[in-house]
């Protein structure tokens, strides 16, 4: 789908999506529970539909009905299940360890560009530790064998997702398992959704000094009824536009207690000149005088693409530093925000572990692709707030793996675009 977007000033109150990652981990968290619950989720997107999907082909019984999702737990694996996991690295990275604690010969299908995504050392402390691993052809991993308690080694700077996937799969080993994280653990904020999730489900995980203590022969009893939190990720195009518009913007739905790390786009966003105001449940930013600063994404990879947005709209230089991460997401993240930023007039140099944009304020407008990439394709919308002339973005469907009614979300606001069929 091809979108025009018609430059304007966007403004108002709208209600944050339900968060795809808490969301992930409550319907693995229900799948493994000794009883049936229900996840209020009023929202939901690809990435969240295809991990039901892949507990669903593992025996569960999971349907989106009444505002939520109905979970049957799994009570018996069928013969060699086949989970397809679309693009979504958080399902094959969360259900790989998890299949291997069942026991379960499975197949995992990856689409898009998930099988050049990093799966080592994942894959590597599975295999030392009782299971088989391989690929039956380039989109396929199949598993075998059991996954064993013992002690388990994995690097912080990877994927956080690694250690989640092993502190979902450890607790349903005879005698558990011990986590070593080695060197500086990045995005520790969803390994904390992880813990909060476990804890939630009754499952019991102790801190250690270098690690995580996970003790064995553990139940998931994830209460019956539970509630998505809302979408820091997914909320911080809104403020962002906030941050650039004529008009505020204020999103409700939000909790300041969240482990989602997204949520420091608050102060970001005070960091860059604008003006944020908060109450219980609620944020809302105006335009202010955005000056360049300098961020260390490490703990906060899925804002940067946005975040140059707002450097772009700022005067002066933004230095984004500890990004190296994002050449391993759905695009490579480096070059899409470049290639976005420089496609429609900015400033915006990649360095070895981050991007240099030299901000004026306004952009010129053009024709961006969205190279499949969801964040890439809402950052463009948001960046036509400070275009002179339209901005015309390919691929704009790629908003469905995490956002599928950003579009009327962004109509709602105000945004002024067309879409059509690409031919």
């Amino acid at each position: 789908m091809e979108v025009t977007i018609t430059p304007s000033s966007p403004g108002g109150v709208i209600k944050a999506i339900n968060s795809k990652s808490h969301a992930h981990r409550l319907l693995i968290c229900g799948a493994l529970s000794s009883s049936p619950s229900f996840m209020s989720c009023e929202s939901t997107s690809e990435d969240i539909e295809v991990t039901a999907r892949c507990l669903c082909a593992l025996g569960a019984s999971i349907d989106y009905t009444d505002g939520g999702f109905k979970i049957l737990p799994v009570r018996e694996i069928p013969d060699n299940p086949f989970l397809d996991c679309g693009e979504s690295g958080s399902t094959l990275r969360f259900l790989l360890p998890v299949v291997c604690a069942l026991g379960a010969n499975a197949q995992f299908y990856m689409a898009g560009r998930l099988p050049e995504r990093p799966i080592s050392p994942l894959t590597e402390q599975l295999e030392f530790h009782g299971c088989k691993i391989g690929k039956s052809s380039p989109r396929i991993l199949k598993t075998g064998g059991r996954l064993q308690s013992g002690s388990y080694t994995i690097p912080g700077n990877i994927s956080s997702q690694f250690i989640s996937g092993l502190l979902f799969a450890l607790p349903m080993t005879p005698d558990g398992g011990e986590i070593t994280v080695t060197g500086k653990l990045e995005s520790s904020g969803y390994v904390n959704m992880t813990l909060d999730a476990l804890r939630l489900s009754g499952i019991t995980v102790e801190a250690s000094p270098s690690g995580y203590r996970i003790p064995g022969r553990q139940r998931y009893s994830l209460p019956e009824r539970t509630a998505t939190e809302g979408d820091w990720s997914n909320t911080a195009f809104w403020l962002a536009i906030g941050a650039m518009s004529e008009n505020s913007v204020t999103c409700t739905g939000l909790n300041h207690l969240s482990s989602q790390k997204d949520r420091r786009i608050v102060r970001l966003l005070r960091r860059f000149g604008a003006e944020v105001s908060t109450t219980p449940g609620t944020v809302t930013s105006k335009k202010g005088n955005l000056h360049g600063i300098e961020i260390n994404a490490g703990e906060i990879p899925d804002l940067v693409p946005v975040l140059s947005v707002l450097a772009a709209a700022a005067h002066g230089t933004t230095k984004i530093t500890h990004a190296s991460r994002l050449r391993a997401k759905e695009s490579d993240r480096l070059k899409s925000v470049s290639a976005l930023i420089s496609g429609l007039g900015g400033d915006i140099k990649e360095t070895k572990d981050g991007l240099l944009i030299n901000g004026t304020g306004e952009l010129r407008g053009g024709i961006v692709e969205s190279f499949g990439d969801h964040r890439i394709a809402m950052s463009a919308a948001c960046a036509s707030v400070i275009c002179k002339t339209p901005v015309i973005i390919k691929g704009a469907q790629a908003v469905k793996k995490s956002y599928p009614g950003f579009w009327h979300d962004f109509e709602t606001l105000g945004g002024k675009f067309k879409a059509e069929e690409e031919i």
